[in-house]
């Protein structure tokens, strides 16, 4: 089973208008299915910020979703005019979440604010507003809709095993990306043209990648198959051990 990181937006849901709901896009959902893994979505819990494991003990592995910017202050920045909406609440739980997750050595994936994520928990920050530097916008061309470029991935690497061959041409929808690397990550994947990070992983572990494109909207991706696979390992894994200390 994997866990989807739900995230908190104001919508209009019938007669309501601007009704606070906790969500996960079905593509994410989807991408899970097809890859026959279980999905189970996970709204903020402050219960859960103080004990990921309450959490964490019933999956397998952790899906970090897309969505708003991350509050600067997790990262002991101030704001760029440019990074809006974002749910304070959201970001103390999944990055107690992920924190924890990747102690456990649980696999993780992180996607598009994922990626970013993963980053700030191991104490890395963010570039808040890229165009300031690359003068583009091929990131996130339109508001609403996903550019496409290609991507370069380090050889050997745990994104090009996810993803199974280098050169991908990717959909994307950002403004942000990596500033310092958090402890432990490497970059392993970079935009074509501008260089912009586009893939980190912890070497060592089981499973920990985070790419800022959006690979559930692709049905030919398989780097959340690659998510779900891990998961399968780290399920038989605990069937295993559990075997052995009941045998004692």
């Amino acid at each position: 089973m994997v866990g989807i990181c739900a995230a908190v937006e104001r919508v209009s849901w019938g007669v309501w208008d601007a009704y606070e709901v906790a969500l996960a896009p079905r593509s994410y959902v989807g991408a899970l299915q097809r890859a026959e893994a279980l999905a189970l979505v996970l709204p903020p819990d402050e219960a859960a910020v103080a004990d990921p494991d309450l959490l964490l003990d019933r999956i397998d592995g952790l899906l970090l979703a897309g969505g708003a910017d991350i509050d600067p202050g997790s990262y002991g920045a101030e704001p760029h005019p440019e990074t809006r909406g974002t749910w304070p609440e959201r970001d103390r739980f999944e990055l107690a979440l992920t924190k924890r997750a990747l102690e456990r050595d649980l696999p993780v994936l992180g996607i598009c604010r994922g990626m970013q994520l993963i980053n700030v928990a191991l104490g890395g920050t963010l570039e808040q507003h890229l165009p300031d530097r690359t003068g583009s916008q091929i990131h996130r061309p339109i508001i609403g809709g996903f550019g496409t470029h290609r991507v370069g991935l380090a050889p050997g690497s745990l994104a090009q095993s996810a993803v199974g061959f280098d050169g991908p041409l990717v959909k994307s929808h950002h403004h942000q990306g990596i500033g310092e690397l958090g402890r432990g990550l490497v970059a392993s994947g970079w935009s074509v043209g501008d260089d912009v990070v586009e893939a980190i992983e912890l070497p060592g572990g089981r499973f920990a990648l985070g790419v800022v494109w959006h690979p559930e909207e692709d049905p030919e991706s398989s780097v959340i198959a690659a998510l779900a696979d891990a998961a399968r390992a780290q399920a038989a894994a605990q069937v295993s051990m559990t075997s052995e200390r009941s045998g004692r």
